[in-house]
């Protein structure tokens, strides 16, 4: 799952990258760079948040793991009684 995350940053972070590139190179139109670089940042921003969020959702998978393993001893120890 992270290994996931971390490949949608770096295509993200690839893809704002070419695009504030490709409007910064032709400097015809300022605008456009300017909300191209706005743009890149934006994506940069993201993809820092959904990293986050996946390192979150995975903090959590582990800690309901940890759980049910301890609900399935606390359950195989009542059954031994």
């Amino acid at each position: 799952m992270r290994l996931r995350s971390v490949n949608a940053s770096v295509a993200v972070l690839m893809l704002g990258a070419v695009l504030a590139a490709g409007c910064a190179a032709s400097k015809k139109d300022e605008a456009a760079a300017t909300r191209a670089e706005q743009a890149a940042a934006r994506s940069e921003d993201a993809a820092r948040r959904a990293e986050a969020a996946a390192g979150r959702v995975e903090a959590a998978a582990q800690r309901a793991e940890a759980a049910a393993e301890k609900a399935e001893r606390m359950f195989s120890k009542g059954l031994r009684k």
